[in-house]
């Protein structure tokens, strides 16, 4: 082509030989990412059937709480009543929580105990209604008949569920056609209708809830997964519970109060906690004061990707699907997302009624989480 005098910046109809300048990537603003997911892992097994159950037991309980309104003589009183007589036996030495004095268990009848105070020469201290009491062991006489037996109820817990869809559909032109940044326009379909199945998954395992009536589902009732918010029971506090750390602001006060409660009510080992955007900034200013840079330092760092306690160590997940005014911490070895059998995130063609390629993505999942006093919550923070 001869020279013809024009600038390349101009364009339009004069210079039908110029090529569009179009790039070969197509950016995705949308979020999508899956970082709970992700952490979570792959399980081992998947569901065989649209309600997933596991068995769950604990120990034999070692403590429990004062039930008696009648009592005259606080630190005299020699019989008085528990919550659950069924928890002592003759025997046992029992102590009131924050309390020195020990006292051992001559006689259960229901729920009332008869006990022998100042046992072992500590000094009687006030019996006061709602107390926790402990119970240290039980002293066995020597040549002794065998106790009665005792023993917990494994108990069936489960969770039903839930398909996620979303349908694809490509013109044959579109099909033939050629397409800037992309080979295969079915394709490229599939895998951004597969990125919000996945986005949805995660929001779901966070927060989606099951009916309260009709849970298996029906031909009128879709059938939803309990998710891990709704689960927890236990170890849910709020700001302005009783005894919860006065304040409205994450701090570390409480993230420790709400580890240690786990740590006392189970055995649960917190190994993740799971934030929202805001409440990670929070996290993060727990060093502020005494982050320290070297006049050579160029770069300013302020994060916490992990909190140690006495409690174990706490990876700090952060997912846009966490309530804003929530901490989530887990044991994640007791959470897990499986698949349906043969039902994980697959495409199913469909036939054609006319001019295009049609099919749908399908999944199937529910969410296992396992001894739901193993994990907490903590709702109402401040979120400005």
């Amino acid at each position: 082509m001869g020279f013809s005098g024009k600038a390349t910046y101009v364009s339009g109809a004069n210079l039908p030989e110029l090529a569009e300048d179009v790039s070969d990537v197509i950016s995705i603003v949308s979020p999508f990412e899956t970082p709970l997911l992700d952490v979570l892992g792959d399980p081992l097994r998947a569901a065989t059937s649209t309600h997933h159950e596991w068995l769950e037991d604990e120990l034999l309980p070692n403590k429990d709480s004062i039930n008696d309104t009648t009592i005259a003589e606080p630190d005299a009183e020699t019989q008085f009543d528990v919550a659950n007589g069924d928890r002592f036996r003759v025997g046992d030495q029992i102590q009131l929580e924050g309390l020195k004095e020990l006292m051992l268990v001559t006689n259960v009848v229901g729920d009332t105990l008869t006990v022998v105070r100042e046992y072992a020469g500590t000094t009687a201290e006030d019996v006061t209604n709602g107390a926790v009491v402990n119970i240290l062991g039980n002293a066995a006489l020597e040549g002794g008949d065998k106790p009665e037996a005792r023993f917990t109820n494994r108990s069936r817990c489960g969770n039903y569920t839930q398909i996620f869809t979303a349908a694809v559909e490509v013109s044959g032109t579109d099909l033939a056609a050629s397409q800037i940044g992309l080979a295969d326009e079915m394709d490229y379909q599939k895998q951004e209708r597969l990125r919000e199945l996945l986005r949805d998954l995660e929001n779901t395992v966070i927060n989606g809830g099951m009916p309260t009536a009709t849970p298996q589902g029906s031909d009128t009732v879709r059938r939803t997964m309990k998710g891990i918010i709704p689960h927890l029971a236990t170890n849910l506090f709020s700001v302005g519970d009783s005894g919860f750390p006065a304040g409205s602001g994450l701090d570390e006060e409480k993230i420790n109060y709400v580890l240690r409660r786990i740590w006392e009510n189970s055995n649960g080992n917190v190994d993740t906690i799971v934030v929202g955007g805001f409440q990670k900034r929070k996290i993060n200013a727990f060093l502020s004061a005494v982050r320290g840079y070297d006049a050579t330092d160029t770069t300013y760092r302020d994060r916490v990707s992990a909190y140690e306690s006495d409690f174990g160590l706490c990876r700090i997940v952060v997912t846009r699907w966490m309530p804003q005014d929530a901490v989530m911490l887990l044991d994640s070895t007791r959470v897990k997302v499986l698949p349906m059998s043969g039902r994980s995130f697959h495409f199913k063609p469909l036939a054609s009624g006319g001019d295009y390629e049609c099919g749908e993505l399908i999944g199937e999942y529910t969410l296992e989480l396992r001894n739901e006093a193993a994990h907490g919550l903590i709702r109402g923070l401040a979120t400005s």
